[in-house]
């Protein structure tokens, strides 16, 4: 950059050099008495500051930055400080520069340093001088002919650097609104702001905004003028009228929301419960358990889809003055009743259609029920289940057993079944089968046997079928079967391996007495039930026990005992030896006979 004074081509100040006289000058300048600009030398008028060194004008303006410079009256006239050129101003006339031809070229000479402030636009003044004709020649300067800053049009003149302010910043002007020729002041306006309209306004390209709206980050916002107090504020959504729909939406959501919960409470607490109407159609089979209460009975009919509410069926059943009579049972009903016509039927005999199996009945008392159910002649219940035994469901642990008198006894599970006229009988049976094995499974029967020393499942389903029938009550279970595994141990002096019990001999003569024989008989009939005269169980079950005696069976009371007799309702007389229990025979008889049985 060229340094302020200093053409092209001539070496920099130092600091120590003299900044005034002819020695502090290395640049080019004009011989005493020559003129500045190659002509004769112009008078000029002569002054306390004549004979200064003139300051060149630098080849490239610097722009002097607002409180840098220094106010040369504050440091007086011949401060040794080089004074920094002004900011041109755009409208005053500018000195033209002589063109430069190489380094050598002769620079045109500058007015002489008169102690004011160098305003960057001319030179200043001489003393003494006239203000139309700074250079005492009769012309001003550079030719023209009037005063710069003498007209009102004219800008005001420089200040001092030290003194000059900054010029404040100018706001666009403000844009009139257009004037609309149609206006009426006496007629109501219609609104277009964007909040009452829902439109957005986007006349300039940008989001509208409201007057409470905040400013985003959009340089364009500003529109240059500082926009930096404006930044980082975030941005506002605009209140439009989809934003007001939301919110109408969402009041209304919530309303209907209130009302909804309001009603199905109302509903829940005072209404009606839900309920079918009519009789219903189809049929569907339902079971009540034993014991079972108006709220049990309700949730197995909604499950089955007899009626439609729980609470339905509650109320009807309160309104019947039969209906906390229900039993227990099968029950055949139609589907989608309502609940008071549900109550209704299942207090008619002719509805239940259910067929009941009682623990330690045998199967020949079963095929007997069943086929009454149904209304099949006498017979046909038992021949399917001779033919069709192997396809019932048996699990293969009651396979294939020799000297059986029926494959199926001890799996025609003690229960309630549906049974109605027009069902087949193998159904029935299949029902009762598969009930037995879920029970079976589910108390491990596997395990069971050989904790116990039993062979197999079939033979601990003997000896539970054996407690049932010789236990006559279920209090005595526990030591009834305690007996048979003290009979079947080996060893066994008191009965020498026998068991010795009637019921066996009841099953295999299929009567149910208390006079079976003589003993000397018993002993010489060869038959493979006849526990007389076997060794050990008998081929398989005698009857269809119970849960009560398969657990006794299963968990059998420990103790020496070898006979029991039971005397009343309330007391079995258990004994160890064969003496003490022909005492007991003999009281039982006794007792016998003082009640006249």
């Amino acid at each position: 950059m060229t340094e302020y004074g200093r053409g092209p081509g001539s070496e920099p100040w130092h600091p120590e050099d003299p900044l005034y006289g002819d020695q502090g000058w290395r640049g080019q300048q004009a011989a005493h008495g020559q003129s500045q600009y190659g002509g004769p030398q112009q008078p000029y008028p002569q002054g306390p500051y004549a004979q200064q060194p003139q300051q060149a004008y630098p080849q490239h303006q610097q722009h002097q930055q607002y409180g840098a410079s220094q106010d040369p009256y504050a440091q007086g006239p011949y401060a040794q400080q080089p004074q920094q050129p002004q900011q041109p101003d755009p409208y005053a006339q500018q000195p033209q520069q002589p063109q430069q031809h190489g380094p050598y070229t002769q620079q045109a000479p500058q007015p002489q340093y008169n102690g004011g402030w160098d305003t960057g636009q001319q030179a200043a003044m001489p003393y003494g001088a006239s203000p139309n004709d700074p250079y005492g020649n009769g012309t001003n300067g550079y030719g023209e002919s009037h005063d710069y800053y003498g007209t009102s049009e004219a800008y005001p003149p420089p200040q001092p650097p030290g003194r000059r302010e900054a010029a404040p910043e100018q706001a666009p002007p403000a844009q009139a609104p257009p004037q609309n020729p149609d206006w009426d002041p006496d007629v109501p306006q219609e609104e277009t702001h964007p909040f009452f309209t829902g439109a957005d306004d986007d006349s300039d390209g940008l989001d509208a905004r409201d007057d409470d709206d905040e400013y985003d980050d959009d340089p364009r916002r500003d529109g240059g003028r500082g926009g930096s107090e404006r930044r980082g504020k975030g941005k506002k959504k605009n209140r439009s009228g989809c934003a007001c729909l939301v919110v109408a939406v969402v009041l209304a959501g919530g309303v209907g929301g209130a009302g909804y919960v309001g009603y199905t409470y109302w509903q829940s607490k005072f209404g009606a419960a839900p309920d079918y109407s009519g009789q219903g159609s189809g049929s569907v089979e339902v079971e009540i358990p034993k014991n079972a209460l108006g709220n049990e009975i309700g949730g197995i009919l909604k499950a089955k889809g007899v009626v439609k509410s729980v609470d339905a069926f509650i109320a009807a059943q309160a309104e019947n003055p039969k209906g906390k009579s229900i039993q227990a049972g099968v029950y055949l009903l139609h589907k989608e009743m309502s609940a008071a016509e549900a109550v209704k039927m299942m207090l008619d005999p002719k509805s239940q259609n259910a067929l009941t199996v009682p623990e330690g009945w045998r199967n020949a008392q079963v095929y007997t029920l069943i086929d009454k159910k149904l209304g099949l002649k006498a017979g046909t219940t038992g021949d399917v289940a001779k033919k069709q035994a192997g396809s019932l469901g048996l699990p293969q642990w009651a396979k294939n057993h020799p000297e059986l008198k029926d494959p199926l006894e001890g799996f025609l599970y003690p229960a309630t079944y549906p049974a109605a006229k027009g069902m087949k009988p193998e159904a029935v049976l299949k029902q009762m089968v598969t009930r037995a094995n879920e029970e079976y499974k589910k108390v491990d029967l596997e395990a069971s046997a050989k904790k116990l020393g039993l062979k197999d499942p079939w033979q601990l389903m003997t000896v539970a079928s054996l407690v049932q029938a010789e236990g006559k009550y279920k209090h005595d279970f526990d030591k009834v079967a305690r007996v048979v595994y003290n009979r079947l141990k080996p060893g066994n002096v008191e009965t020498n391996g026998l068991l010795d019990f009637d019921s066996t001999v009841n099953y295999a003569k299929s009567q149910s007495t208390l006079d079976i024989g003589t003993v000397k008989d018993l002993r010489q009939w060869k038959e493979p039930y006849n526990t007389y005269y076997i060794h050990g169980l008998p081929p398989g079950p005698i009857n269809n026990p119970g849960s009560a005696a398969l657990h006794s069976a299963m968990n059998p009371t420990p103790g020496p005992w070898f006979y029991f007799v039971s005397v009343t309702e309330d007391k079995t007389l258990f004994s160890v030896t064969n003496a003490e229990h022909n005492k007991n025979v003999a009281k039982y008889e006794a007792e016998r006979k003082k009640s006249g049985q």
